[in-house]
C-alpha cells in the first residue's frame, strides 16, 4: 500500500514537472522582444513583402533578436504605426519620415541608399499628349490630367508640387483639368500608360526598375522632366528602443543597416549600398513641407 501511494505521488511530481515545463516554455519566448518594422507602401503589397522578408532575415540574423517585417495600407499608417510603438523600425520616405520624427521624440533617422541624399521624381506623360522629354520644366503639361502618387510621398507629391508650384506660379487644382492621387508609384504608371491620365509624377527609381524589368510599356508612356535633387528615403528608428534592448541597440540597427551588401538584399530597394543618415539631412524637406502646409 504504501509503495503504491508513493510511486502515485511520484508520478504525480513527474506530471507536474511536465506541465510546469510547457507552461513555461511560451512565457519565456515572449521575453524575448521582437523589433517590428516597416516600410512606407511605395509599391504593391505583394511586392513589398518580397522586399522586406528577406531584410527582415537578415536583421534577426545579425542582431540575434527576432526581427518581423508588417506590412501598413497607407504612407499615413506607417507614421501612425510608428508614433504608437507598434513599429519601431522604419523604412520611411523623406517627408513620412519627417512626420514621423515630429511625432516621436528621440526618433533618429540613421541610415540611407547611396542615392537617397539626391533622389529625382520624373514627370511621366502618355505619348497622345505630344509631350516631349526636355531638360525645361514642361510647361504644356498645363491642362492635361495629372496623377501625383500618395498624398504623403515626397517623390510621388511633395517634391514634384514644389516644383510644379515653382514653375507655373500656381497650385496643381488650377493649372491641371483633373487632379488625383494614385496611392503608389508603381499604379501611377499604370495609370498613365493606361491614359486613365494624361501625366504622373513618379519615383525615379521605380520607373527605372520598371523599365528596366519591361513593366511598362514605353511605346504609350515616357519620363519627360526629371525634378533637380533632394533628400528622400531613409531608416528611421525610435528613441526608446536602448532601453528595450539595452544599451547601443541603436547602434547596432545602424550598423547592421550599413554593413548589408547582400546584392540580393540590396536589389530589394533598389541601392547600391547604405550611408549614415541624420536628421539634419531632411531640413530641406521639412522646410518644403511647411511651405506647402503640409506639416506644422
Amino acid at each position: 500500500m504504501y509503495t503504491s501511494i508513493r510511486a502515485l505521488f511520484n508520478r504525480t511530481v513527474v506530471s507536474i514537472a511536465i506541465a510546469s515545463a510547457v507552461i513555461v516554455t511560451p512565457l519565456q519566448a515572449e521575453e524575448t522582444k521582437t523589433l517590428v518594422f516597416s516600410a512606407i507602401p511605395d509599391q504593391d503589397e505583394s511586392a513589398l513583402k518580397a522586399r522586406f522578408g528577406i531584410v527582415a532575415d537578415y536583421l534577426s540574423k545579425t542582431l540575434e533578436v527576432p526581427v518581423k517585417y508588417v506590412p501598413v495600407k497607407s504612407y499615413a499608417a506607417a507614421v501612425t504605426s510608428f508614433r504608437n510603438d507598434q513599429v519601431q523600425l522604419a523604412w520611411f520616405g523623406g517627408l513620412s519620415g519627417v512626420k514621423a520624427r515630429l511625432l516621436v521624440p528621440g526618433a533618429q533617422a540613421i541610415a540611407q541608399g547611396e542615392e537617397d541624399p539626391n533622389f529625382h521624381s520624373y514627370i511621366i506623360a502618355h505619348h497622345s499628349t505630344g509631350l516631349k522629354v526636355s531638360e525645361d520644366f514642361p510647361k504644356g503639361i498645363e491642362g492635361k490630367t495629372f496623377t501625383f502618387g500618395s498624398k504623403g510621398s515626397t517623390s510621388g507629391r511633395l517634391m514634384p508640387e514644389f516644383n510644379i508650384r515653382e514653375n507655373m506660379g500656381k497650385g496643381p487644382e488650377e493649372i491641371f483639368k483633373t487632379v488625383g492621387f494614385s496611392g503608389n508609384h508603381s499604379r501611377t504608371v499604370t495609370l498613365v500608360e493606361s491614359g486613365a491620365y494624361e501625366v504622373g509624377a513618379v519615383n525615379f527609381k521605380v520607373w527605372d526598375k520598371m523599365v528596366e524589368e519591361k513593366k511598362v510599356d514605353t511605346s504609350k508612356v515616357s519620363a519627360i522632366w526629371k525634378t533637380p535633387a533632394y533628400p528622400d528615403y531613409q531608416w528611421t528608428i525610435r528613441g526608446d528602443v536602448d532601453a528595450k534592448w539595452g544599451e547601443g541597440f541603436t547602434e547596432k540597427v545602424k550598423q547592421a543597416l550599413l554593413a548589408m551588401d547582400d546584392p540580393k538584399l540590396l536589389a530589394s530597394f533598389p541601392r547600391k549600398s547604405f550611408i549614415a543618415a541624420t536628421n539634419e539631412d531632411f531640413a530641406p524637406i521639412l522646410n518644403t513641407a511647411k511651405e506647402l502646409g503640409l506639416v506644422d
